[in-house]
């Protein structure tokens, strides 16, 4: 495992599913972590219960990505209370599945305002805090479902398609302040995200997997964690895909 003893890692949607998984991966090797959360206090606080060994290394932040002025003040506590990041984490998203004839616009554009655009507002601050010191790791969570599509997803995958089509073009401009942008991409990860598929359709899409089964937030975090790490420094502008073969 990577050593990131004195960096300071944001995860946002740390509190849960995937991103929990990232965090915990983030302060076990050493890092300072922000997980940050939109609205569930609950499991927000759960999350901090279960890692007081962490305590003084674990920072809670509740916002909303989609509100730029809201990540803009993140960014401002960051960078005055923390010293700076070097490692953001893309990890929020959401689901508002509908067939693309009965889909409310509500529905279409709130998709792509916290996946997408709050991955533009966190990346855009990010940059700015890291080009300082001439270093970084950006990281974008997407999906699968933005190369294959699937049904009654479209928001989602147009959401997950532009994650990466803003990573490959924001690691082109930042390469040269040692600043790396890359995606990974879960296929089906056994968490709450998915946790409302019917039966029958989760016994169809584990029919798909190669490897059989769903994958866990902890395989993705070690991927998660290969990208943020010194070693990876070749590394950007890709995407890695975490699917069991699809």
């Amino acid at each position: 495992m990577p050593d990131f003893s004195g960096q300071t890692a944001i995860v946002t949607g740390g509190t849960r599913g995937i991103g929990k998984s990232i965090s915990e991966a983030f302060l076990t090797a050493g890092a300072q972590v922000v997980a940050t959360y939109t609205s569930n206090d609950e499991a927000a606080q759960a999350f901090r219960d279960g890692l007081k060994q962490f305590e003084g290394k674990l920072h809670l932040r509740k916002f909303d990505v989609a509100d730029y002025s809201a990540c803009e003040q993140f960014f401002q506590y960051v960078d005055d209370e923390l010293g700076g990041c070097q490692i953001v984490v893309n990890n929020s998203g959401i689901r508002k599945d509908a067939v693309v004839g009965a889909m409310e616009p509500a529905d279409w554009n709130r998709v792509l305002e916290v996946n997408l655009t709050g991955t533009f507002n966190m990346s855009k601050f990010a940059v700015r805090s890291m080009m300082r010191k001439r270093y970084g790791r950006i990281i974008n969570i997407t999906s699968p479902c933005g190369h294959f599509g699937f049904r009654g997803q479209a928001n989602y995958a147009a959401s997950k398609a532009g994650q990466v089509g803003l990573a490959r073009s924001l690691s082109k401009e930042v390469a040269s302040r040692n600043i790396t942008v890359n995606c990974v991409s879960p296929g089906f990860i056994d968490t709450e995200l998915i946790a409302d598929l019917p039966e029958d359709l989760v016994k169809q899409y584990k029919a798909q997997v190669p490897l059989g089964r769903f994958g866990t937030g902890t395989e993705v975090a070690a991927c998660v964690l290969f990208l943020a790490s010194r070693e990876s420094s070749y590394v950007t502008g890709t995407t890695l895909e975490v699917t069991g073969g699809l």
